[in-house]
């Protein structure tokens, strides 16, 4: 397989545009090197670091035992993997919990990983905190709705906006993003329609996981749309390829092919003369005999 036609890495005015110009974005969460270059070469706009990573790469059972530490590593094999393409690093739990632990950690992101912008979570409450990354100079992006950060808060993963309340209190917290400058905010696990009527008031582009698709963008994980992380199904994921199954035939015939003897065979082995192999037997036999 080849990669994709060259293309340029998407520019922080092209996300914001989008908004204007109708394109609608693609952004996957790609954990590794080798998923963040299946990314780039389908043509996805944005490769997000997300701190799903916790739970697709390490079997945690949340988001919160991300670190910075684990997020810089993905976030570095992601940027080697993806070279030509956008990489948004996400904050892990603490991370930003004050302005300047906040701004050191973006900056790890940036300077030490190559992301091309960062993103916390929270609205109102994170505004101050969000304003600051961006007078930093940090491209800064935010996360609203259902915020796994907080989900204890919400008694578990919950769909956020289902009552007049709810909506207001997202639509407080996406315009309180776009006060702080930040250059596009997602929806996660907000009714379809409440998440179209906010994006509407915006300026700024929104993504959506799982909130519709009134939304200028999608984003899911690339391990539930290629069927490789199946410990659950969310609702909103769709699965456009089951890679679960296809790794578990193949490491059922490599089984199979080991225990009854039929690999490896000679198409998969390294061959030598046969005088070098008579001449070390005969090597071999004079060593016994000293």
């Amino acid at each position: 397989m080849s990669d994709a036609p060259e293309r340029k890495k998407r520019s922080i005015t092209e996300i914001r545009e989008s908004k204007r110009t109708g394109e609608r974005m693609v952004y996957t969460s790609v954990p590794d090197y080798t998923s963040a270059r299946w990314a780039q070469m389908a043509g996805v706009d944005v490769c997000v670091v997300g701190d799903s990573l916790a739970m697709v790469a390490h079997g945690h059972k949340s988001t919160l035992p991300a670190t910075m530490d684990m997020m810089v590593m993905h976030a570095q094999a992601v940027r080697r993997g993806a070279p030509e393409t956008f990489v948004l690093g996400c904050m892990p739990y603490q991370s930003y919990n004050t302005v300047d632990r906040a701004l050191v950690n973006a900056t790890r992101f940036m300077q030490d990983a190559g992301c091309d912008a960062v993103k916390p979570q929270g609205g109102r409450s994170q505004a101050h905190i969000l304003k600051a990354l961006v007078d930093a100079g940090i491209p800064t992006a935010s996360h609203i709705g259902l915020t796994p950060h907080t989900i204890a808060m919400f008694g578990g993963f919950k769909v956020q906006g289902r009552t007049v309340e709810g909506a207001m209190r997202i639509l407080d917290d996406a315009l309180a993003i776009q006060d702080a400058a930040c250059f596009m905010l997602e929806f996660e696990a907000v009714p379809a329609p409440i998440a179209s009527m906010i994006s509407r008031q915006l300026e700024i582009p929104t993504i959506g996981i799982g909130a519709g698709a009134g939304t200028d963008g999608q984003i899911l994980l690339s391990y539930d749309l290629l069927g490789v992380f199946t410990d659950f199904k969310p609702k909103f994921t769709k699965r456009y390829t089951n890679l679960t199954e296809v790794a578990v035939d193949g490491l059922k015939r490599y089984v199979a092919e080991v225990k009854e003897g039929r690999f490896p065979d000679d198409e998969h082995s390294y061959s030598v003369d046969d005088a070098i192999v008579s001449s070390f037997a005969d090597a071999i036999e004079r060593r016994r005999q000293i």
